[in-house]
């Protein structure tokens, strides 16, 4: 079948129902790209610029055949209820399924892990390699990740003004707050900011969008790891990039730690958290931030803002506390289903929830809880809190459902990162969330790269007022 697997960002469906004729070689080829990996050589940056009038084409085809259809419609509860589930958005990177989880690029996490290439001796995809699957739609060749790879390391670089302001942050500030305000220091040096005031040519705006990503997805490593080691390890100095080494390996190493089965869950985590479609607030709010044309300093650091929130990001901590607090009410040792399950419920009747179950759109087990199972299973089994999180797995969903709350009993990415961090001794709760942030950029600054590509304008809804509701509800009844 055409389109399946394919680099369908949102348009597959609408562009296969509006084109039942033939279809060009040209068509064929942008949208039925992941599943195939190409070996020309080129770099990133070049390989983009080649697809780019293809792509172009297709959604300028699409606007004029199909630009006044009907995609969805909104009801007053989903007006309310925080517009779950209206279509009214396109974002390029990723699509996300109610009961196959997360695609990136038309493929699953477990095409993922398996198609994209990985470090020497290493087990997880590299990052790098989702980078270019993400901005291409292509699963690149080992020596286009090198490419990659070596790109970075020579942007990684971070500004002395904002090293030495990281080391003048309060300890007691939040490392998210003390993340988003050093993405904001860096955009001194965007090229999109600089070009603009040049005046440059609205369809050379993806260029310097392009390279303020790629420079920012460098540098966050670093600058992630400086905020680390000055908020929980007192350090004044810090481990230095180490251009030999990978993306997520480098990260590790920055951080403290030399233990290459970190260095692998590393790689796994920040490609599993990379990307969950647009509609999410840090995707979307990256996404509405960068379609004023703000540059992707500004439209990261206001994501990073939303992502720290309690119902977004800030949920893999919880997940964890709450853990690690119902171990110690169950006296740190085993208990049976039975007794789980009653601890369990008088945290519901006492009006408290269980984070890491459920999700806003998923009715599934998220993939990404699952690929970090398997990840537990193979080098953790005998841990006594991933012990714990199995039977949460058991106990939790049947609870749940005898409840009646939620549409989705299942155990969603946040009910299992957390374990995984603790196990290889990064303990500090607090911050889960940046790790979280440095994955999810390369989703959503190769997706504002993509919004530049294709000339998204500003991005303006129209909103109505309870009083326009109830006069218009009385007008149709």
């Amino acid at each position: 079948m055409l389109f399946r697997n394919t680099a369908n960002l949102g348009l597959t469906s609408l562009y296969r129902a509006a084109h039942k004729t033939t279809i060009t070689a040209a068509t064929t080829s942008l949208f039925n790209v992941a599943s195939r990996s190409y070996a020309t050589e080129t770099t990133l940056k070049e390989r983009l610029a080649a697809i780019i009038p293809a792509k172009q084409e297709i959604v300028k085809k699409i606007k004029a055949e199909h630009g006044e259809k009907v995609l969805g419609a909104c009801t007053v509860s989903q007006a309310y209820g925080g517009m779950r589930d209206i279509k009214s958005m396109v974002y390029e990177t990723s699509l996300l399924d109610s009961n196959e989880g997360i695609r990136f690029r038309g493929l699953s996490i477990p095409e993922v892990q398996a198609q994209l290439p990985r470090a020497p001796g290493g087990t997880e995809p590299l990052p790098e390699a989702l980078l270019w699957l993400l901005m291409t739609g292509e699963v690149p060749t080992k020596a286009q990740v090198e490419s990659v790879r070596q790109d970075l390391a020579k942007r990684a670089a971070v500004p002395q003004h904002v090293s030495q302001m990281i080391l003048n942050f309060p300890k007691d500030l939040h490392p998210m707050s003390q993340f988003s305000i050093a993405v904001l220091a860096l955009q001194k040096d965007s090229k999109f900011a600089k070009a603009y005031q040049e005046g440059i040519k609205k369809t050379q705006y993806w260029d310097s969008t392009y390279e303020d990503s790629l420079d920012l997805i460098a540098k966050l490593p670093t600058i992630a790891a400086m905020i680390y080691q000055h908020t929980y390890k007192s350090a004044t100095k810090f481990v230095e990039h180490d251009a030999s080494l990978d993306w997520s390996a480098n990260f590790t190493k920055m951080l403290g730690f030399n233990n290459k089965e970190f260095d692998d869950l590393m790689r796994l985590y920040l490609v599993i958290h990379s990307d969950h479609e647009g509609g999410n607030v840090s995707a979307h709010t990256t996404h509405l931030v960068g379609s004023a044309l703000s540059d992707p300093y500004l439209s990261f650091s206001a994501g990073l803002n939303g992502l720290a929130g309690p119902l977004h990001g800030l949920a893999n901590q919880e997940v964890l506390s709450w853990t690690i607090d119902l171990q110690k009410k169950l006296g740190n040792q085993e208990v049976t289903n039975e007794r789980l399950a009653e601890v369990v419920w008088e945290g519901l009747n006492a009006g408290r929830v269980v984070p890491g179950f459920g999700h806003a759109v998923l009715r599934k087990t998220d993939p990404r809880y699952t690929c970090q199972r398997e990840f537990a299973q193979k080098h953790l089994p005998n841990d006594p809190l991933f012990k714990l999180i199995s039977q949460i797995y058991e106990v939790v969903p049947g609870v749940l459902t005898k409840q009646g709350k939620t549409k989705n009993p299942w155990p969603n990415v946040d009910a299992h990162s957390g374990v995984l961090l603790q196990y290889y001794g990064l303990k500090e709760h607090s911050y889960y969330t940046v790790l979280f942030g440095v994955s999810r950029a390369l989703g959503v600054l190769a997706s504002l790269t993509w919004d530049r590509i294709l000339s998204h304008p500003l991005e303006r809804p129209k909103s109505v007022t309870t009083e326009w509701i109830q006069e218009w509800a009385a007008k149709n009844p």
